[in-house]
């Protein structure tokens, strides 16, 4: 299972959320993206812990826990998904407009 953190400070480093996580139990990976474009954190990250009973015991205790000035949101990670076709393509959008045959 996977851990969702949101609305984390964009502070907070790797090793900070490793320090706050491991007091849980053994973190085996942690992943906080970047964005591509600007380069800075995008505000959640993701968190793998070893065992299962410690991910739902952190996550009871730290969900709404403020930390850094923010209230985390900590819950299980849920799949991705696609907004798009049913191939998971982007939508067409060319046919937003109606065209005028003249």
């Amino acid at each position: 299972m996977t851990i969702y953190i949101g609305n984390l400070s964009f502070q907070a480093s790797e090793d900070d959320i490793r320090s706050v996580f491991a007091e849980y139990g053994e973190v085996t990976r942690i992943s906080l993206p970047i964005d591509r474009e600007t380069g800075r954190k995008r505000g959640f990250a993701f968190v793998d812990m070893a065992d299962e009973a410690k991910e739902d015991q952190a996550i009871s205790e730290l969900d709404g826990a403020e930390w850094l000035g923010r209230e985390l949101r900590v819950n299980k990670a849920r799949p991705r998904t696609d907004d798009g076709g049913s191939n998971g393509e982007r939508p067409n959008r060319s046919n937003r407009f109606s065209h005028n045959p003249l």
